[in-house]
């Protein structure tokens, strides 16, 4: 008989580029930092999502590096996600607007 090809578990996670980081999120670091997870603009803001230390820290970013563009961008990411968690995408206000995220 004629098996059909059944799809192995298909994930509904879309596979994303940038180790594991969602489009959404490199859509908004495109957007904050150009798409430079390690840029240190000397602006008091740091790393792909344009993180303060101060909210770096609350968020526990610490664990992964002392500031944000020395962490990974998948580490940036799991940062952002606690902060979004808190106070949702308000923490980029421009970005996210921009975006259509809120």
């Amino acid at each position: 008989s004629k098996g059909k090809k059944k799809k192995s578990k298909s994930s509904s996670k879309a596979k994303a580029p940038s180790g594991g980081v969602s489009s959404t999120w490199q859509a908004l670091a495109q957007c904050e930092s150009g798409g430079n997870w390690s840029i240190n603009s000397g602006n008091g803001y740091y790393g792909g999502l344009q993180f303060s230390a101060s909210s770096w820290r609350a968020a526990g970013g610490t664990k992964y590096a002392p500031l944000p563009h020395q962490a990974t961008p998948a580490e940036q990411v799991a940062t952002a996600e606690k902060l979004r968690a808190n106070g949702g995408w308000g923490h980029w206000p421009a970005c996210s607007s921009r975006l259509g995220l809120r």
